[in-house]
Formats: C-alpha cells, structure tokens, sequence
C-alpha cells in the first residue's frame, strides 16, 4: 500500500481565475514529486472537519503559497508588492496542520508551509527580506537557473537526508522565517544566513524547507519527497 499524502491547496478568492468564483489550487509538480516518491497524492481544499481529514491521511505536505500579511502593512514599501493568502486559506492550512500534529504523522513544509510551521509554534517571519534584512541577498531569483547553496547543520535530520554539502537550490521569495519557533530548530541557511530550512527537535517527522523541491530534479527534490514517503511507513 501506497502511503497516502495529503497536499493543501492554495485558495483564489479575489476572481484572479474567473470573477464571482472560489477556485482550489496547487502545482501539480507536487503531486508528480509524491507519486515518483512511492506515495499516493490526495489534494486538500479548505474544510471544517480537520480532524476526520487528519485520520485519513498518512502525512501532510503544506506546499508554497501566497504570503502571510504582515501586521504592519504601513511598515514596509509600496514595492514590496505584497499578495496575501486569503484568511480562510490560512485558517484551514493552520487546522489541517494541527490536526496533524495531534496524530503524530509527518508533515513537510514547502516555503510558506515551512512558514507557517515556523508561526504555529510561536515563531516569528520576516514579512518582507528588502525591508527585514537589508543585507540579504536577493530570494526571488529566476525560476531557471537562479539557485544558491545551503549550509546544513551536520546533526540535523536533513542531514541524513541530503548530506551535509546539498546541492544548490532555487529561491523563490521574498519573506523568511525568523524564529522556528518552540521546540523546532534551524537546520539549514543561505549564504546569507537567511533560514532555509527548519525541522522539529523531538517526535514525528516535521520539517520544513525555504526552496521549492518540487521544481528541481537533483537530489534535493527526490531524497526530500522519498524521506516523506519513508516516514509513513
């Protein structure tokens, strides 16, 4: 048997697909990263009952998404062009990741899944780099070919996943973890010493990632999805 990973969906509530209509969507590059991984790829629109959906999944993938809204908008630039996921996005992505939690399985975090993990156990973001850290470099490089390289701590789980010298990956944002939270820890950073990457200190499988494997094809995209995959069984 297959385990069956669950994969969140972004949510158009604005009419950017089709004016007066709600449209559920997600890359479908993570579904194909799961099923070359071994595992069954189910998609997730938002929901009430969190907790029945929790029960018929056997990990939880909370993929890359719009960005969280910072709590002073009036802190930061008109250009930093922000493009906020709608709140009943947010507020399913936070109950389905809950519920999760409670049953134990293993949940992978991409961009802003590995942010919202990050805001779930008290952590704190970076809304906007520019403004944040004026010292960063530049996260939002060409989806083909822009790529940095990581440093990951030698202890980490994702250590034993990748390595200790992963190979570059892509880099796709403008916000970033700052603080992973109450009992997670940081496991990776860019050149820069921006966080990519944050895993869970203690329990289930829980870890999440900055870059967007589902784009790439080296060993960073197959070993992460295969690492989910094993972790269900």
């Amino acid at each position: 048997m297959r385990p069956v990973i669950g994969i969140t969906q972004c949510v158009d509530d604005r009419g950017r697909w089709r004016p007066g209509r709600r449209y559920a969507y997600v890359d479908l590059a993570y579904a194909d990263a799961v099923e070359a991984a071994g595992g069954l790829a189910v998609h997730l629109p938002a929901q009430n009952d969190t907790e029945t959906l929790a029960s018929r999944i056997d990990a939880l993938l909370i993929p890359g998404g719009d960005d969280f809204p910072p709590p002073r908008p009036d802190a930061y630039p008109s250009d930093a062009a922000f493009d906020p996921a709608p709140p009943a996005q947010i507020d399913f992505d936070r109950r389905v990741l809950d519920s999760a939690q409670r049953k134990g399985l293993p949940v992978l975090g991409i961009c802003y899944g590995m942010q919202l993990l990050a805001l779930r156990r008290g952590g704190a973001l970076h809304y906007h780099l520019p403004t944040d850290l004026p010292n960063a470099l530049n996260h939002r490089l060409p989806e083909d070919g822009g790529r940095h390289t990581l440093t990951i701590e030698p202890d980490s789980r994702l250590a034993g996943i990748l390595g200790d010298a992963a190979e570059p990956v892509n880099s796709l944002h403008h916000q970033a973890v700052a603080d992973p939270g109450v009992g997670a820890r940081v496991c990776a950073r860019a050149p820069d010493g921006v966080i990519e990457a944050i895993e869970a200190t203690e329990g289930s499988f829980e870890l999440g990632v900055q870059w967007h494997p589902e784009k790439l094809t080296g060993s960073a995209r197959v070993r992460l999805f295969e690492a989910l995959v094993e972790a269900c069984r």
